[in-house]
């Protein structure tokens, strides 16, 4: 997915600064290249394409490939079927990934899969930066994911906001209306009411993100808003492609709502974001450099423990849709007049 891709390019970031000189090459689904552009830490993108899935042939023709480069190092992020494969046909010198049961004997380096994070970097930062711990790099590491928006998607961005008369004079918000999937999904009745929380506390410009098969449920949100909410929406300011969303989201000054790749892009290009978990989501993984002023996090366990008592991940994804509908927008309001005090002064 989009934010495992970004938040794993940590990895190669801190290798390219302890090796400069190095080859360092980047394994990913091809849907997810486009937060990796302009990246000069990666010199290249093998792609892992459906026909390596679908095929026993294929895949084993990209394990040939990968091992005709004759790597020193192979740091497995993803820790997966796939990529077990992957890695036993590699013959890399050192293979470095996660401690696992039944897996251990692949990997020259086999680092402890930590169950809790030892910083507000949250564990999906630390567990992938642990992937570096067996290197001895002697240099600082840096924790930050990073996005590059070049001067041409910039000067579009700033095009598209003066053709829709989005105004100078105001912030504006990204809201993340939408999950990858509906179990990732706030509610769209509940989402209408954060928007109006939103409007209701700043004087600010209001974007929504979706793609164009997510137009009715945008519609149905934005209709449920308030009218005074309604004219501060940009309806219909949306990009083409993930890159023209990223280059817009670096015009944007915040960005609030559904957990997912646009929370982590909007991250890597330094904004502040609130962002609203699933029920079935662990907020120690995702709630990355919350530090309760520019990133603060939203879980339904928050509020409601009792719900969450001896029930498996798997139970809580079974059952997210009927938790979400217990997850009151009202239980975090003065949460986001908080989010907004801080990072936003204009008053509404």
């Amino acid at each position: 997915m989009i934010g495992d891709v970004l938040i794993s390019s940590i990895i190669c970031n801190n290798l390219r600064t302890a090796y400069p000189d190095a080859q360092i090459d980047y394994l990913v689904y091809a849907s997810t290249t486009p937060v990796l552009e302009g990246n000069s830490s990666i010199d290249n993108i093998i792609l892992f394409e459906e026909k390596h899935r679908k095929s026993k042939k294929e895949l084993l023709n990209l394990g040939l490939q990968i091992r005709n480069e004759k790597y020193d190092v192979l740091i497995d992020a993803y820790s997966k079927l796939e990529s077990w494969i992957l890695v036993l046909l590699s013959n890399a010198k050192r293979k470095i990934s996660y401690k696992k049961p039944g897996r251990t004997f692949l990997y020259t380096d086999n680092v402890p899969f930590e169950p809790f994070p030892k910083t507000n970097l949250g564990l999906a930062i630390e567990r992938r930066l642990s992937l570096l711990k067996p290197l001895d790099l002697q240099i600082k590491i840096d924790p930050i994911p990073k996005l590059f928006v070049s001067e041409k998607e910039n000067q579009e961005a700033i095009a598209l906001f003066e053709k829709h008369n989005v105004r100078k004079d105001q912030k504006t918000v990204m809201i993340s209306l939408l999950g990858s999937e509906k179990l990732k999904t706030y509610p769209l009745e509940f989402m209408s009411k954060v928007v109006d929380y939103v409007a209701d506390n700043a004087a600010v410009n209001i974007l929504f993100n979706y793609f164009p098969k997510q137009l009715e449920d945008a519609k149905t949100v934005f209709n449920a808003c308030k009218a005074s909410t309604q004219e501060k929406i940009y309806f219909d300011l949306l990009g083409d492609d993930l890159r023209s969303f990223i280059a817009i989201m670096s015009q944007c000054d915040l960005i609030i709502g559904n957990d997912g790749g646009a929370i982590n892009m909007a991250k890597a290009l330094g904004k502040p974001s609130f962002i609203i978990f699933s029920p079935w989501i662990e907020k120690k993984i995702w709630a990355t450099f919350e530090d309760g002023i520019h990133h603060l996090s939203v879980h339904l366990k928050d509020y409601r423990p009792d719900l969450f008592e001896n029930k498996t991940e798997k139970q809580l994804k079974k059952e997210s849709l009927s938790l979400y509908q217990e997850f009151n927008p009202e239980f975090f309001k003065d949460k986001i007049e908080l989010f907004f005090e801080q990072n936003i002064s204009s008053p509404a």
